[in-house]
């Protein structure tokens, strides 16, 4: 009881890094359901698309509000990742086999769903470190490559539950040149879409068991924590807290990946 009260607690910090940075929500989520409420990791990942999806969506409405959401972007991001999750989900993750073998190495599908998280962690954590430049310039945009990351970030978030906003908010502003506010705005929209689609399609696995004592908790506490941090956005600089916020991802990344790593018989 106490590990849960400790985990509904660093809900608040879920929802705060949403609407914050947005993104990383996901990768928070996982481990902290898996650590304090005991879920297995394959479980934590459909309660963390619920979870980052509607505390998305709630931040999307604010920034939607206050007219930083590039409608387009959205939709070129939106459709096809909202394709891929749902393919992913349906088709790709229920083929995963319980035990994986690599060689001489064997490990189970929980482990191999946690190691994808951790890899996921350090690289989350490279682009934050280094921070992030403005393109305030009218170079030409890149739709097309829009298209294409749309989809690769739909099969990691069906794959691992994670909304992708660490691979949004730098396409966003490497391709189509979006101010850094804005590209956060509209990740947390996209981030709710992929989310809330990847839950859905989840929907349609067989004897799905959801406890929605918990599910729902956790996401009023992160909705709360995201209103915290939409207030954060407007006052802190961004490049700063990203780089903390990196160097926190890189650590608690690297812890993961080495226990699950030892794990590996």
């Amino acid at each position: 009881m106490t590990l849960e009260i400790i985990g509904y607690f660093l809900a608040l910090f879920v929802g705060l890094v949403i609407g914050t940075l947005g993104g990383g929500g996901s990768i928070l989520a996982v481990p902290i359901l898996v650590v304090f409420f005991r879920m297995e990791p394959q479980n934590a990942t459909v309660y963390s698309l619920f979870i980052v999806g509607v505390t998305s969506l709630f931040g999307a409405i604010q920034h939607f509000k206050s007219k930083l959401i590039n409608l387009l972007n959205t939709l070129l991001f939106g459709i096809p990742a909202v394709i891929s999750i749902s393919i992913t989900r349906l088709l790709i993750v229920p083929t995963i086999p319980e035990k994986l073998q690599l060689g001489s190495l064997s490990f189970e599908k929980n482990t191999f769903i946690m190691l994808l998280f951790a890899i996921l962690m350090v690289l989350a954590s490279i682009p934050m470190i280094r921070g992030q430049k403005e393109h305030p310039g009218t170079k030409k945009n890149r739709p097309a490559i829009l298209v294409i990351f749309g989809a690769i970030i739909g099969f990691i978030s069906g794959l691992v539950g994670a909304g992708g906003g660490f691979m949004i908010i730098p396409s966003l502003s490497i391709f189509m040149k979006v101010p850094i506010k804005n590209a956060i705005a509209t990740s947390i929209a996209i981030i709710a879409i992929n989310s809330l689609s990847g839950f859905t399609a989840e929907l349609f696995t067989p004897n799905l068991k959801l406890n929605w004592v918990i599910l729902l908790g956790f996401t009023l506490i992160a909705t709360a924590g995201l209103i915290i941090g939409l207030k954060l956005n407007h006052r802190i600089q961004s490049a700063r807290l990203k780089k903390g916020f990196g160097i926190f991802v890189l650590l608690v990344g690297i812890t993961i990946l080495v226990m699950e790593t030892l794990s590996i018989r």
